[in-house]
């Protein structure tokens, strides 16, 4: 019963998340490399261009791998450090409320982003489909043990 609750949480916070991903990063991509650069340098992110393309990969497609539950465990990580760079950079001086530009979104982002990283995609998902069942360990007869 737990195992079933965790695929559907699961499945539910990779597509939340993976939906504000992708909106997050289709607009970074529209504004363009050039552009997110700029405003990166402008809060002072370390190598904004490269943190640029970083950011709108990590992202876009980060987000589209929640969605189809694929890679999660490698895109949750990455979602995680792009989070956590933006909680370090830009956000941690402002105080905690988004109102004020600080850290609760990317707070929120990168701890389901970690979770997932963490403990996985879930069976509701490609991974599970292409991946899990190979991985299963199957539970293994208990021996009777001398008296």
């Amino acid at each position: 019963m737990k195992r079933a609750l965790y695929d559907i949480a699961a499945l539910v916070g990779r597509l939340a998340l993976g939906v504000i991903f992708i909106a997050h990063g289709w607009a970074k991509y529209k504004r363009g490399v050039d552009a997110t650069a700029q405003g990166f340098a402008e809060w002072n992110i370390p190598a904004p261009r490269i943190s640029a393309w970083f950011a709108i990969v990590a992202e876009l497609g980060g987000g589209i791998l929640l969605v189809l539950g694929l890679l999660t465990m490698l895109a949750g990580a990455a979602l995680f450090v792009l989070m956590a760079g933006a909680l370090m950079f830009v956000h941690v001086g402002h105080g905690i409320l988004l109102a004020n530009g600080g850290f609760e979104l990317v707070l929120a982002l990168g701890a389901v982003a970690l979770l997932l990283a963490v403990a996985g995609p879930g069976r509701i998902s490609l991974d599970y489909l292409l991946f899990g069942r190979r991985r299963e360990v199957k539970s293994v007869p208990s021996v009777p043990q001398p008296v």
